[in-house]
């Protein structure tokens, strides 16, 4: 089973240039609702069968992530967001847990804050170990978030699975690596990494600590599986990869 253990969906686009592809001067678009349908068409063409989905963060949508879940179920499992510093967080963790979501997402960068500071997410932390959900923190090359800071946190929430999503691309990779080598419930997510990032991953750490993801549309599933295929020539190594080690995380 190809489970892809990352990717974005937005409804609400706003005024982000980002999100709208506008040009600078230009009025965004008008909002059109989220097809499910692009995202499916492109799992279907790779050999995806399940796939995560979350917001993208500029934005949180956790109702638009809950029901697009919900329609597809057997395709999509999806990540809601907080903001650790919001009254209301650990409820809201609560409240997507019962509607069915399956992890937590954490964007400290876009977020304000740091990502060790233990005041603000040893509670999200502990609420999430709790519920029995894992998070991932997206980790780009960025100091709100850097693979040791997460270790600082994540140590002491060994049951909580952490999943430092772009493996700290590009500067932190090896950093990450280092962070998972050492604590047995940290992972490594692949998208926006290079071929070489992924080959140094599993030279390192094997197959049980790395989880193929692709960050559609930002890159496309099948772009993605054939970087694992050329990182990771082994068949079982790469099926750990590219589905088992999300569905051991997930309880599948």
């Amino acid at each position: 089973m190809i489970i892809d253990a990352y990717n974005t969906t937005q409804d609400v686009r706003g005024r982000s240039d980002y999100l709208t592809g506008a040009r600078p001067g230009q009025a965004p678009p008008p909002h059109v609702p989220f097809d499910p349908q692009r995202i499916l068409t492109r799992m279907d063409a790779a050999g995806v069968d399940m796939a995560m989905v979350c917001s993208l963060a500029q934005r949180i949508e956790n109702d638009f992530i809950i029901d697009l879940v919900k329609a597809h179920p057997t395709r999509l499992f999806g990540f809601g967001q907080v903001m650790p510093q919001a009254d209301d967080a650990l409820d809201e963790i609560e409240r997507i847990a019962a509607a069915g979501l399956s992890g937590l997402k954490l964007h400290p960068s876009l977020h304000g804050y740091h990502v060790a500071d233990h005041g603000l997410l040893d509670p999200v932390f502990a609420k999430c170990a709790e519920l029995g959900l894992p998070i991932l923190i997206n980790a780009l090359d960025d100091a709100f978030c850097a693979p040791l800071a997460i270790e600082e946190i994540a140590k002491g929430h060994p049951d909580v699975p952490t999943i430092i999503a772009h493996m700290g691309a590009v500067w932190n990779v090896p950093e990450a690596i280092i962070v998972s080598e050492r604590n047995p419930h940290i992972f490594l997510e692949t998208s926006a990494t290079l071929v070489s990032d992924v080959k140094r991953a599993y030279a390192r750490l094997g197959p049980t600590k790395i989880l193929f993801g692709s960050e559609w549309p930002g890159s496309d599933f099948d772009l993605e599986r054939f970087k694992i295929a050329k990182a990771i020539p082994d068949e079982a190594d790469r099926a750990l990869v590219e589905g088992g080690n999300m569905a051991g995380i997930l309880g599948l």
